[in-house]
């Protein structure tokens, strides 16, 4: 089965709304020359996705939000619902991103919770797992890794499967400029794939798209791509230049 790479871009806690159109419009004339079938995605600040909506109407460009809740409304003071993201033309959203479990105490529970809930929209879920450099070190990669993953799912239908991105981010090489080798990445990439058997079955599993999020660069995004369990990449400090990023995109198989 051939899967259809996705190329995403992480904006963190960069950009107003202004200089984030600036970026689309930018962005939109250097992928306008890119034959490419990836599929292409910003995730800016809250505060931007409107303005970075309507300057990526009418494109290649899709817009997800970097985080979201598992209610609906309420008193819930600085929470933002899947169908608030969705009113405003939003298609994906992350969720479990490693500095949303380091920073703010998600936990695999509130993670398993949101995707839930964004399964119940129309909204499309990157789920984040990766293990710290201690868990590396003490060799618990693979027990972490597993039991985010089977977190993560818990409770998810098999009519579902086809709608997951996951992305494997090792938090050691998150913003380091550490990235783990294209072989190293891979391992994990099929691990992961090997737990989503476990729990869709094979045809369903070989579907779910992986993607590797971690200091991806123009220069490393290629031979990370070309793995055969790297489905596309989740970039963070390069997907903020346009330039950087469409080169990124340029690489996508």
């Amino acid at each position: 089965m051939t899967r259809k790479p996705i190329v995403a871009g992480n904006w963190k806690l960069n950009k107003t709304p202004a200089e984030a159109r600036q970026f689309i419009i930018a962005l939109k004339n250097k992928v306008a020359g890119i034959d490419t079938r990836a599929e292409i995605l910003v995730c800016p600040p809250h505060v931007a996705l409107d303005a970075v909506v309507d300057a990526a109407r009418d494109t290649k460009i899709a817009v997800g939000s970097q985080n979201t809740f598992w209610e609906e409304s309420g008193a819930f003071t600085g929470e933002t619902s899947t169908g608030m993201l969705e009113s405003l033309g939003v298609t994906h959203t992350l969720i479990g991103h490693s500095e949303r479990r380091a920073l703010f105490g998600e936990t695999d529970d509130m993670v398993a919770r949101k995707l839930r809930k964004v399964l119940e929209s129309n909204l499309t879920p990157l789920v984040c797992v990766g293990e710290t450099l201690e868990e590396r070190e003490g060799e618990l990669t693979e027990q972490v890794i597993t039991r985010q993953v089977t977190a993560a799912l818990e409770g998810t239908a098999h009519e579902h499967a086809g709608r997951l991105v996951l992305a494997y981010e090792p938090v050691w090489a998150i913003g380091t400029g550490r990235t783990a080798s294209p072989e190293m990445a891979n391992d994990v990439h099929t691990l992961i794939r090997r737990i989503l058997r476990g729990i869709f079955g094979d045809s369903a599993a070989e579907g779910i798209r992986i993607l590797y999020g971690g200091s991806v660069k123009p220069d490393n995004a290629s031979t990370l791509m070309a793995e055969s369990d790297i489905d596309g990449v989740l970039v963070g400090g390069a997907s903020l230049d346009p330039g950087s990023f469409a080169e990124i995109i340029r690489a996508a198989p």
